[in-house]
């Protein structure tokens, strides 16, 4: 008995269910193949319109959005400009502030000297000779005294004890 007829049927029936498989197979790829076009189509026809919008809205933007750049650099610049402005004004003020401050304190201190120089002026001219006439009232009033203590001693002919001897002294 010879197995080559058995090897041949086996290996024709192998080849028969690998040639039904590839087919089934084939038919199975190609009902998914069927289907991923209508899904894709299907994608395609929605996602289009809103590609389609999504580029009309882009490019209506962009000059917008480059105007609204070309602003913001420009409110940028100006900005930056006017605070270098702000900043010149207050440093000027501040300069001038300090130069009149300090005028302000040579005229005070000058009007303070002068005042002084004034004080000590009228300290001389006129408190000097009211010291001076006091000083003489003074005298006089103790050579008063001293002449009316000594016309009591003689009237009297004694010293009162209650007064002492300062009055003789000035």
């Amino acid at each position: 008995m010879s197995w080559l007829p058995f090897f041949v049927a086996i290996t024709a029936l192998a080849f028969v269910a690998q040639a039904a498989a590839i087919t089934l197979i084939y038919f199975q790829f190609k009902r998914t193949s069927e289907r991923v076009e209508r899904i894709a189509s299907d994608i395609e026809v929605r996602v289009v319109p809103i590609l389609v919008r999504a580029q009309i809205l882009i490019e209506d933007a962009q000059p917008r959005i480059t105007s609204v750049m070309a602003d913001a650099a420009e409110i940028t610049y100006l900005a930056r400009s006017q605070a270098q402005k702000i900043d010149r004004v207050f440093t000027e003020l501040l300069d001038r502030l300090r130069l009149q401050l300090a005028h302000v304190d040579q005229i005070l201190t000058g009007a303070l000297e002068t005042v002084e120089d004034a004080g000590k002026t009228v300290r001389r001219t006129v408190l000097g000779p009211v010291q001076s006439a006091t000083a003489v009232i003074r005298g006089i009033q103790t050579g008063l005294e001293f002449f009316r203590s000594r016309r009591r001693q003689r009237g009297d002919g004694r010293q009162t004890p209650d007064q002492p001897d300062e009055n003789l002294f000035i």
